[in-house]
């Protein structure tokens, strides 16, 4: 819900002509008898041999897809991580006002969780999209619209961030996720559109903190934070950052959050010097992002009938090591250990019985690794592993 709006005219017209090595395409498809746009952006390292992750990036209100593009922008991100991003077109909600429909029971038209879901199928037809790594962001508006797809579209979406957005309580009470979703929420103490305590001008959203709680309770995660301070690098934004972490969340499901201290309705580390409030300039909101949101597979949230009797049948140790780990199992059977990398790219695959299994990354890049033991597609246990 983004009062703001962003750029002029002329100013997309001008950055639009800048060459970034970018591929952006247009398109439209109808969804529910009515046409609808969107934008595509294809990075200069997709070449469509191997299925790449899916994107979508949401506008505020009173935005459009194409703003969004270079207010929220990942395409620098995306060119070297190889992902497509997907900035879908609102419709008219008020007046000419554009936005998505967050604001009613899903269904009632304009039916944006329909369209999106229409969306999916269109662009996985045309490009190689891994269906299990299919994400949601957007500002404002549009971190409304990412939370309404992990409520009601969730066996499509493997976790969703959202900056300067929330939930009506009607959404937040009727909640339908089928499975433990990764949440990032990123939200400044002062924003005057969407308040951190739901008390708006324009509508009456959910309290930041009711809101975190809820996903945090849904996906089991700790409610003891960790809490990192992000150094306050850039001392003429009148903001700085708190980010805490919530994890051991169910099926390795955690909720982040960027508390932006004096931080307005904006999008943190954008380079548009347009918004409500102070910008925070002392990290990249959509760097954050995708660091956050590459973790996860939609297999790996969704994983029926994860077995909490059996997490602490499994050990690993030494953890970090120089690349040879040994996994200790006294799970009464065989199961299967699958090992990835930071972008979800899997590594391996071994079969791992009673006692002990070693398994190598030595000839690893050294960093974090994330690894799943999974008993005929029931996830046991998941974690991470260092390479130092």
């Amino acid at each position: 819900m983004n009062k703001i709006i962003y750029l002029i005219t002329g100013l997309v017209l001008s950055l639009s002509a800048i060459s970034f090595g970018q591929k952006t395409v247009t398109g439209t498809i109808t969804s529910d008898n009515v046409k609808r746009s969107y934008r595509l952006y294809i990075p200069k390292s997709y070449t469509g041999a191997t299925p790449v992750p899916l994107l979508f990036n949401f506008h505020g209100y009173t935005s459009n897809a194409a703003q969004q593009e270079f207010y929220g922008s990942f395409k620098a991100i995306a060119d070297t991580a190889n992902f497509l991003v997907l900035l879908p077109e609102g419709l008219p909600l008020i007046g000419t006002n554009t936005g998505f429909n967050n604001f009613s029971m899903p269904g009632v038209k304009p039916d944006d969780v329909l369209f999106t879901s229409d969306l999916i199928d269109s662009i996985s037809a045309k490009y190689a999209i891994d269906r299990n790594r299919i994400y949601s962001t957007g500002m404002s508006n549009g971190g409304f619209m990412s939370y309404d797809l992990a409520c009601f579209l969730s066996d499509k979406i493997a976790a969703i961030a959202s900056v300067a957005g929330s939930m009506i309580p009607l959404h937040l009470s009727t909640c339908q996720a089928k499975h433990p979703t990764p949440v990032m929420q990123i939200h400044g103490t002062t924003d005057p559109v969407i308040p951190y305590d739901g008390v708006g001008p324009l509508v009456t959203s959910s309290h930041i903190d009711t809101l975190l709680n809820h996903w945090i309770n849904f996906n089991g995660c700790n409610t003891l934070p960790t809490k990192l301070n992000i150094p306050n690098s850039n001392t003429a934004d009148n903001c700085t950052a708190e980010r805490y972490i919530y994890e051991g969340g169910k099926n390795g499901s955690t909720v982040e959050f960027f508390k932006i201290i004096g931080g307005g309705h904006t999008w943190p580390g954008t380079i548009i010097p347009t918004g409500s409030g102070n910008t925070n300039r002392d990290f990249n909101a959509s760097l954050a992002i995708w660091q956050f949101l590459r973790k996860y597979r939609l297999d790996q949230v969704s994983a029926v009938g994860q077995s909490v009797a059996y997490n602490n049948n499994f050990s690993i140790s030494p953890n970090p090591s120089t690349g040879i780990f040994n996994l200790r199992s006294d799970y009464p059977g065989s199961c299967t250990l699958y090992v990835y990398n930071a972008v979800g790219q899997m590594l391996q695959q071994q079969s791992v019985g009673e006692g002990t299994t070693q398994f190598s990354l030595d000839n690893s890049t050294p960093g974090l690794y994330f690894y799943q033991i999974k008993d005929r597609g029931t996830l046991l246990k998941s974690g991470k592993v260092v390479v130092e």
